[in-house]
């Protein structure tokens, strides 16, 4: 039984002759633990995938299955607390609460939940993440990479069934997408995270198991990174 499975999914805006079809039939399964990588130009529907792999929104038709649970049969309060509980986002321009600190900001899916980190788990991820130091800062105190270094934190901290990651260095220079990547990976090996990773770039994209392309909303093609 497939993980994570995409069937015939549909994405369409508008209508008549302003109607814009985001995404023509997707589909796509993931095996528990797999890196998969989406690529595709602007335009093509990858953010429009992202939201409703991320229940941010709901497709036109077609169906979401994640760990044999249908994202579109539930409810707005259900799908809202299946998302916080087991999809992690990772953004692009990481989305840190500005009034909260490094501490309060990776805590924050638990703390919303109505729960708080197990003994050492918010320090031990910090370690890892290299943030240890950084924990009673502020995100305007942080680098572009300290801050998206937290958001990875955040998106990680309720050991998710699924990681999302939007364009995760596309606002990073070298050095830190380097160290991104390495982080990503790195999660993949040791936890066996599954991940699902938009970007644009085809050297970062190799360095995923697998490569789906998106080309005006449809999957054209499925390649194996050996």
């Amino acid at each position: 039984m497939s993980y994570l499975k995409v069937t015939d999914l549909r994405r369409s805006f508008g209508e008549g002759e302003s109607r814009v079809d985001a995404l023509r039939g997707v589909s796509f399964e993931l095996q528990r633990g797999e890196f998969v990588a989406i690529m595709g130009p602007s335009g093509s529907g990858k953010s429009t995938l992202m939201h409703l792999l991320g229940g941010v929104d709901r497709p036109t038709s077609g169906s979401i299955e994640l760990e044999g649970v249908s994202l579109e049969s539930l409810s707005e309060e259900k799908r809202a607390l299946f998302r916080r509980r087991q999809i992690g986002l990772v953004y692009q321009f990481y989305n840190l609460v500005s009034l909260l600190t490094v501490r309060e900001n990776i805590a924050l899916p638990l703390l919303l939940d109505g729960r708080s980190p197990a003994p050492g788990q918010l320090e031990k991820l910090a370690e890892t993440l290299e943030l240890s130091d950084k924990l009673d800062a502020y995100p305007h105190q942080l680098s572009g990479g300290q801050q998206q270094r937290a958001g990875i934190g955040r998106a990680l901290i309720t050991c998710p069934a699924l990681l999302l990651a939007d364009e995760p260095t596309g606002n990073l220079d070298s050095a830190n997408t380097r160290q991104v990547m390495a982080l990503l990976r790195g999660f993949h090996q040791s936890m066996g995270q599954t991940i699902l990773m938009i970007t644009h770039d085809r050297e970062l994209a190799l360095q995923a198991q697998r490569i789906l392309t998106l080309e005006d909303g449809k999957i054209i093609r499925n390649e194996v990174n050996r």
